[in-house]
């Protein structure tokens, strides 16, 4: 019969042991206890939540203290009869409980594991956590821009020493021993005959000692003057080109310069070039670029290679010409950026380079 009702508040253990189906000698147990109580044990069996409940559910169960055990203790006092029929109602009882355990345990394990699926499931239509990564310096952005033009337009780049002899800096390049760039206060010195490089000039040099003309190279790399404020730095970045052939001249040198500046900027730029003077180069011209604003903005030096550098380095000035420029990177970088003061280039501030990564 049903003697206990199943609630909320108790657990499937306190159920299966508030059964009295069972409390009674075997012999006055009939087969509508068992069948009860086999009900109730199922019915309690399958409210358990978690492995744990169900195992106390076996020790109380299948225990040596469970009810069945101590029924099953009491066959050898029955008679053959009676050991025939109440064996047959233990065997069924045992038989129903373990299947509703077994069942109730593979219910749970696929619940765990479908928990756990989910807790580790992993969304992929929605979009990953953002990650920060780094970019490249706006300098290297410019400088990376320049030599794309200059290598698609035949130029090869072309490197060399940072620290650089007097020879190489000044010498080479018909700047005289009173030229204003060689005093102390615009080079750093090491010595009497050695520096840090004031332009990439020197590369020149040695490649046209190196290499027989026809050349055509650019020169890019850090160079070093005694200079510090919003438009200039110790250390800034420099490209500087050379062509030598048996027919370069100035209309020439204009047709690339003009190029480049029209490729860099991506439109049409109006340019002037205003007569200058550089030791090593005759003629030479200061290229400048009218701004949005109306006014002419000066963007770099040129001019044709003078014919005593052309024979410092071995080549004939009679047989070959060539013209050479320099720019300054940091200059070109402001202009396409938009940005009026040099030294945010160095400062290291990530809320200002994150802008170009």
């Amino acid at each position: 019969m049903m003697i206990t009702n199943m609630t909320d508040t108790h657990s499937p253990l306190d159920v299966v042991l508030a059964l009295s189906h069972l409390d009674k000698p075997l012999a006055d147990i009939s087969s509508d206890d068992f069948d009860d109580y086999a009900k109730q044990v199922i019915e309690a069996i399958g409210t358990a939540y978690d492995t744990a409940q169900l195992q106390e559910l076996k020790g109380a169960l299948q225990g040596k203290k469970s009810p069945i055990t101590a029924l099953s203790k009491q066959m050898g006092g029955l008679d053959s009869e009676g050991k025939k029929t109440y064996g047959a109602y233990l065997h069924e009882l045992r038989t129903r409980i373990a299947t509703a355990l077994d069942e109730r345990g593979a219910v749970l394990a696929k619940e765990a594991l479908n928990a756990k699926l989910m807790a580790e499931q992993i969304d992929i239509t929605l979009p990953p956590r953002h990650r920060p990564t780094g970019g490249l310096h706006p300098i290297t952005h410019t400088t990376q821009r320049m030599k794309k033009f200059f290598v698609q337009a035949g130029f090869s780049v072309a490197t060399g020493p940072e620290v650089e002899s007097d020879y190489y800096n000044f010498e080479a390049l018909n700047i005289p021993d009173h030229h204003p760039a060689r005093a102390m206060h615009d080079t750093f010195y090491f010595d009497a005959h050695y520096l840090l490089r004031t332009h990439t000039s020197g590369v020149q040099i040695r490649t046209m000692e190196k290499s027989e003309p026809p050349l055509r190279i650019i020169c890019p790399g850090r160079v070093y003057r005694c200079d510090s404020d919003q438009t200039h730095s110790p250390m800034f970045h420099q490209m500087e080109g050379l062509m030598i052939s048996k027919s370069s001249n100035f209309a020439e040198l204009k047709g690339v310069i003009h190029e480049f500046l029209n490729a860099f900027f991506g439109r049409e730029m109006t340019v002037r070039f205003r007569p200058s003077f550089f030791p090593f180069t005759e003629p030479s011209a200061e290229v400048d670029i009218l701004s949005d604003s109306g006014k002419w903005l000066e963007v770099l030096g040129c001019g044709m290679v003078h014919p005593q550098v052309l024979h410092n380095c071995g080549i004939d000035p009679d047989e070959y010409t060539g013209f050479a420029f320099g720019l300054g990177i940091e200059r070109f970088a402001m202009l396409y950026y938009d940005i009026d003061d040099l030294r945010v280039f160095f400062q290291n501030d990530v809320r200002f380079l994150g802008q170009f990564a």
